[in-house]
C-alpha cells in the first residue's frame, strides 16, 4: 500500500486491513471542497473544518470495526492522510515550508507552528486534564485528538507544535486545534513566490 501521484500535487492512496478500509485523495492546491465520510461524525467534522481553513481539496472513504472502538478507523484515516500529503508535496520544491496559526473558537485557543522539514515531530500539550477521556459526538475520545496529528506528522514527515492555549468545553478544544492546524498547514505548503522552483533549506532537500 502506496500512495500516488495524480499530477500536479494531487494524490491518492487506498489502505486495507483486518480493520478498516480507507481511501484518501488530496489536492494542495485546490479550494477547501470537502468529501468525508469515515463512520465517525465528530472525525468528519473535524475533517471538513481540515479541508476548509487549509484550502487543500480532501476526499476521504473509510468503514472499519468501529461497533468495537473509533480507534482503529480515526488512526488509519490520520496514517493514509499523512502519507497522502507527503506524496502530494513531492520534492517540496518553492513552498514556504513554515507556517503558523492562532485560531479562537469562543472560549478556546490554539496555536499551531507546522514545518515541512521531512523530520517527523509532534509536540503537543495544554489540553486541560480529563481531556482526553471525553466522548465527543458518541465516538470520538478526547485522547484520539493527539493521536490523529501524531500519526499524521509521522507518516507525512512533517513537524507540528500544538498548544492548545485556553479552552473548557471538549467539542471546542478539538475543534480550535484542528483549524489551528489547518491553517498553519495552509501557509506552510503554500508556494513562495519569492523563492519558486527552490528547495527551501540549506542541505537543498527536505
Amino acid at each position: 500500500m502506496s500512495a500516488e501521484l495524480l499530477g500536479g500535487r494531487r494524490a491518492r492512496m487506498e489502505r486495507a486491513t483486518s480493520e478498516s478500509t480507507v481511501t484518501v485523495e488530496l489536492d494542495l492546491d485546490g479550494t477547501g471542497v470537502a468529501n468525508i465520510s469515515t463512520s465517525v461524525p465528530f472525525y468528519d467534522h473535524m475533517l471538513t473544518a481540515l479541508a476548509k481553513h487549509s484550502l487543500i481539496d480532501l476526499t476521504v472513504q473509510a468503514t472499519g470495526d468501529t461497533h468495537i472502538d473509533a480507534h482503529h478507523t480515526v488512526e488509519d484515516v490520520a496514517i493514509t492522510i499523512g502519507e497522502v500529503l507527503r506524496t502530494a508535496l513531492g520534492d517540496k520544491a518553492g513552498i514556504r515550508r513554515f507556517g503558523e496559526a492562532s485560531v479562537p473558537l469562543d472560549e478556546a485557543l490554539a496555536h499551531a507552528v507546522v514545518d515541512i522539514s521531512g523530520r517527523p515531530y509532534l509536540v503537543h500539550g495544554g489540553e486541560p486534564a480529563g481531556q482526553e477521556y471525553h466522548l465527543i459526538g458518541g465516538h470520538f475520545t478526547g485522547s484520539l485528538t493527539r493521536h490523529v496529528f501524531e500519526s499524521i506528522t509521522l507518516h507525512a514527515q512533517i513537524c507540528l507544535h500544538m498548544r492548545l492555549v485556553s479552552g473548557r468545553d471538549p467539542h471546542h478544544i478539538v475543534e480550535a486545534q484542528f483549524k489551528a492546524f489547518a491553517r498553519a498547514l495552509r501557509q506552510a505548503v503554500e508556494p513562495d513566490p519569492r523563492n519558486a522552483g527552490m528547495i527551501p533549506s540549506t542541505k537543498g532537500a527536505l
